[in-house]
């Protein structure tokens, strides 16, 4: 029978079962596919077999979340890692070691769901790969830098993601997430050098991956590495697009005057080129502002070891590391000059999340403006026609929403939230280390990437269509009783309010009210009301 009572992974919710050769659940093995009704937690699921190969759907939740957290393994088919706790069984298709294995095991919290993001696995490849390079020049033996710098490359295009299964809720310092990069490099280059997979032959995970470094200097490097790629990657480039679309709309706004609108209540004109003017230039300071973060994160702590005082690792070790990280990236990264600070305080990603949450609070007015003013189609404002991407409702045939403006809405609502934990993290750096950099990082990475997919699909998918109602505009324009603001420097501020009231309450325009009150003839106000007047200064 199957053993179920081993470990925790998952690499999805589909289980694999090829007859005769067993079951695979996350790497584990097993004879048979019906067993897996018979393990504990109350599977059920639907067996379909094709040719040599059954899947079976996991449909219980129950047993989802165990399945999230439990590897099934046959005798003989794991192999036996060490450390200081002593013995402890892995999985021998599994290149992670016994600190990994520990954490799985000692931190179910929403496995397999808030897992690492792979853009913090891809960091700790490429520094490891510097760290290996430099260290090279340090002592390291050359067969096992290579080997240790080529499995790093694998880590660094994800082809080892299955291997990192540890969630972010774990030690502060992210020591596990570290030591299952050492682990599964080293057993990597272990497997590369013709070695046995968990016996740190040739190449130990703390003596040779980890050389020169600790878990308090490595984790807050690969923080500040991933939040650089990310934010040069993919944000940045998203919401420079963005920028271009509210630009474009700009010009082909510029000759269309509305009627502007503060507290909500009409006010004087402007053209709506202006009004999204407004828009384009949040976005482009919002640039501006993120761009401004950038220096400080490309400070590396590298080089801090425990406290910060380098303990253990050679002069030069940590400008030499922000040297190679800079070769590997195509960014240009500094060592910090103060590692007490790099270690103690995250500083720099509290003020990258301030340049975030300041743009998730732009967009949301954007975003609220546009669907504001796409209101109706008859019965609202109505001044633009935003794109009809899908059907709005499922009971009002023929509705529409502007889904777009909701969805990057919410995201804001989500990355000022991500900022709220960012802060509170931020302020947790007791004495010589901040212990919540997991949590820190887990959320910056969540807004960068938000924003990042929220703003490619707001353009894309509305902002780019966004058309103007013109005949609702001039309509709207036209009733309203704030052109009479033009009237002042002629017949007073308390005359052309006399006009201003009169026509309100009599239901009519502000002209008839002028000549009613002998405020104007016709040809005065014909002379003086004139929107496209009103639009600049005189």
């Amino acid at each position: 029978m199957m053993n179920a009572s081993l470990r925790t992974v998952a690499r999805g919710f589909r289980l694999h079962v090829r007859r005769g050769l067993g079951a695979r659940v996350g790497g584990g093995r097993g004879p048979q596919a019906a067993v897996i009704a018979s393990t504990r937690g109350g599977a059920s699921g639907l067996l379909s077999v094709c040719g040599n190969t059954s899947s079976y759907i996991i449909t219980s939740p129950r047993f989802l979340r165990q399945f999230s957290t439990t590897s099934y393994t046959m005798a003989d088919n794991f192999r036996i890692e060490r450390d200081a706790f002593g013995e402890i069984k892995v999985d021998a298709d599994k290149y992670w070691g016994a600190q990994t294995e520990r954490s799985l095991t000692n931190f179910k919290i929403n496995q397999p769901f808030d897992r690492m993001p792979p853009a913090i696995i891809k960091a700790f490849g490429i520094l490891k790969r510097a760290a290996a390079t430099v260290n090279l020049s340090y002592g390291l033996p050359e067969d096992i830098g290579k080997a240790i710098q080529q499995a790093a490359d694998e880590v660094i295009s994800l082809k080892l993601l299955p291997h990192f299964p540890l969630v972010v809720w774990q030690t502060g310092s992210g020591t596990q997430s570290n030591m299952n990069a050492n682990e599964v490099i080293s057993n990597r280059a272990i497997e590369i050098l013709g070695g046995e997979m968990g016996s740190k032959k040739p190449v130990h995970p703390n003596d040779h991956v980890n050389m020169s470094a600790s878990s308090n200097d490595t984790f807050p490097t690969v923080m500040h590495i991933a939040a650089v790629m990310e934010i040069e990657e993919n944000l940045l480039p998203s919401l420079k697009a963005l920028l271009v679309a509210f630009q474009e709309k700009v010009k082909a706004f510029e000759k269309i005057i509305k009627i502007g609108r503060t507290h909500l209540q009409d006010a004087t004109p402007l053209t709506l080129g202006q009004e999204f003017s407004g828009y384009a230039t949040q976005l482009a300071y919002g640039i501006e502002r993120i761009e401004a973060t950038l220096p400080r994160l490309k400070l590396l702590a590298q080089g801090g070891t425990a406290v910060g005082t380098g303990l253990n690792t050679k002069k030069g070790f940590d400008v030499a590391v922000a040297a190679e990280v800079s070769k590997l990236t195509g960014t240009e990264f500094k060592t910090a000059p103060n590692k007490f600070e790099a270690l103690a305080a995250h500083d720099a990603i509290v003020e990258a999340s301030g340049a975030l949450n300041t743009l998730a609070c732009s967009l949301m007015k954007i975003a609220n403006d546009i669907r504001y003013l796409g209101s109706g189609p008859r019965c609202g404002l109505g001044e633009l026609s935003l794109p009809e991407n899908e059907p709005g409702s499922s009971i009002m045939p023929g509705k529409v929403n502007p889904t777009q403006c909701e969805a990057i809405t919410m995201v804001c609502a989500q990355v000022m939230g991500n900022n709220t934990a960012i802060t509170v993290a931020g302020s947790q750096g007791q004495f010589e280390l901040n212990v919540f950099k997991p949590v820190l990082i887990k959320n910056l990475l969540h807004s960068i990437t938000l924003l990042a997919d929220g703003m490619t699909s707001f353009k894309d998918n509305c902002v780019v269509g966004i058309q103007a109602n013109e005949d609702k505009i001039e309509k709207l324009l036209h009733e309203s009783l704030m052109l009479v603001t033009c009237l002042n420097s002629k017949i007073g501020y308390d005359m052309a309010s006399k006009v201003a009231k009169n026509a309100h309450k009599k239901g009519t325009t502000l002209k008839q009210s002028a000549l009613e009150l002998g405020a104007l003839t016709s040809d005065e106000f014909d002379q003086l009301v004139r929107p496209e007047l009103m639009i600049t200064p005189k």
